[in-house]
């Protein structure tokens, strides 16, 4: 079912400016909102290139769409955890629109040794193992594509599983198992708000790459073990002296005649 998924590679961050839209919460209550337009260390270059394929992924799957402040009461965030085992854990909601959490738990301090206002996204992601950066974008661009072809009901009944190693404040790795509910979709399925829990799982795995699997809620069905297309190439696949200076000449902003006259000049 999922090798058969068309994926395209290609979005841009253009905003648009429609009529009133209409969103749905994890309790299923009907809201309204309003869209409105308007050769240097590896390391060290993946860093800003990581945020930013992210971005790009994440705002295809929410498509510019704007979304009203909504406060989850506790008695949501107790429901939701139910969903999750949970070991030594974190939880968060993310805002797909704005790319930013808009809550994080105090429990990130004992698991990561980071205090909750000090972590935010761009952060974050760049603490997640170079190796497993490449198969972190890879990854979500399949849930993005996954998604895409659900229906609207379905949205709220998948949970998104995968495993990637993160670096603690003491620079420590651990592996968290990554879980992902949507609690905000609009009515045309696009996901505005998800809640995620984080669970530190190295004395269960440490090593082997990352797993991705879609767990079916109410019902629907459960995809373990997803093929990941390799769109962004993973640690075996080592980069050449051209690719670096690519991107790093990306990195700096340079379009792509920039980088073609400077490279070929």
């Amino acid at each position: 079912m999922l090798s058969d998924l068309n994926h395209t590679n290609s979005f841009s961050f253009t905003s648009y400016k429609i009529n009133t839209e209409q969103y749905y919460d994890i309790n299923h209550q009907k809201n309204t909102f309003t869209l409105n337009q308007t050769i240097p260390n590896i390391e060290d270059i993946m860093k800003p290139v990581i945020y930013k394929e992210a971005l790009k992924i994440w705002d295809k799957i929410s498509l510019g769409e704007n979304l009203n402040e909504v406060k989850l009461e506790l008695e949501v965030h107790k429901k939701l955890l139910n969903i999750f085992q949970v070991g030594d854990y974190y939880y968060y909601t993310f805002n797909l629109r704005d790319s930013k959490f808009d809550f994080m738990s105090k429990e990130v301090e004992k698991v990561l040794g980071y205090k909750p206002e000090e972590l935010d996204v761009h952060m974050l992601i760049n603490k997640i193992h170079q190796d497993d950066q490449p198969w972190f974008l890879n990854i979500e661009n399949k849930v993005v594509e996954f998604f895409g072809q659900l229906s609207v009901s379905q949205i709220p009944n998948y949970k998104v599983r995968y495993d990637y190693r993160i670096k603690k404040s003491d620079g420590e790795y651990i592996r968290v198992l990554h879980q992902v509910v949507t609690i905000q979709f609009s009515e045309t399925g696009r996901i505005l708000k998800t809640f995620g829990v984080h669970t530190d799982i190295s004395h269960i795995k440490m090593e082997g790459n990352p797993v991705l699997s879609f767990i079916g809620l109410n019902g629907e069905p459960s995809f373990i073990d997803v093929d990941i297309q390799k769109i962004f190439p993973t640690p075996s696949n080592f980069l050449t002296q051209r690719e670096i200076e690519i991107l790093s000449l990306l990195v700096e902003g340079k379009e792509t005649k920039e980088i073609a006259a400077e490279l070929f000049r």
